[in-house]
């Protein structure tokens, strides 16, 4: 199996638009999902989407409720090493990273995703939570903010339920954090990194503890 080409041109999917039928039928058939805080999204303009993560399909259901634009999200590389997954996986805007190391390549391409104008979705914990509640934040989501200068889209997906089938979710979209909130200097220290990431990890937390809509 041939690797992922960073070097490719960032561009809608034209299979993105077309399998949103299918998303959407097959989110209504499993779960019960609410979308709160879509005028938040900005309907312009390059900024990282932070969520918790709960589940291996988050990036359809914080998609489906990006109506007008399309979301690039960065998934582990052990996703991409099935060619039928990898097939989907990058028609529909994703592209791997490996996990617990400086993949250079991920991250610089992370950061032009967002530099050109583009959504770039992230999961801060690096990795789903096994009791559906949020964990704390790895670096990369600050990190990749300060290289790309972005400012930063809290999101939470909120579960009572532990995903049991047609269950209710609830997909709460925050305001977005303006770069110079984030607290990071132009060079910035690990320890403003850690803070940065910590504050945005809060942010999603306290959607999270909205839980549902009454």
């Amino acid at each position: 199996m041939k690797g992922f080409d960073y070097s490719v041109e960032i561009k809608d999917s034209k299979t993105y638009e077309k399998l949103r039928p299918v998303g959407k039928a097959l989110e209504n058939m499993l779960y019960k999902v609410e979308y709160v805080g879509t005028e938040n999204i900005p309907e312009e303009g390059g900024f990282i989407l932070a969520s918790n993560h709960i589940n291996a399909l988050d990036p359809v259901a914080i998609g489906l409720g990006i109506e007008k634009r399309q979301l690039h999200f960065m998934g582990k590389k052990e996703l991409f090493e099935n060619p039928v997954a990898k097939y989907f996986l990058t028609k529909l805007n994703g592209f791997p990273i490996v996990r617990g190391s400086a993949d250079t390549a991920a991250l610089d391409y992370a950061i032009r995703v967002v530099k050109e104008g583009n959504i770039l979705g992230i999961f801060p914990e690096g990795t789903r939570s096994k009791d559906y509640k949020p964990a704390r934040a790895k670096s990369g989501v600050a990190m990749i903010a300060h290289q790309a200068k972005a400012p930063v889209l809290p999101v939470s997906i909120y579960t009572a339920d532990n995903l049991k089938k047609h269950t209710k979710v609830t997909v709460r979209f925050g305001e977005l954090i303006p770069y110079e909130k984030l607290g990071m200097s132009e060079d910035a220290s690990r320890e403003e990194i850690k803070e940065c990431a910590k504050m945005v990890m809060g942010e999603i937390v306290k959607l999270w503890e909205m839980g549902h809509c009454e």
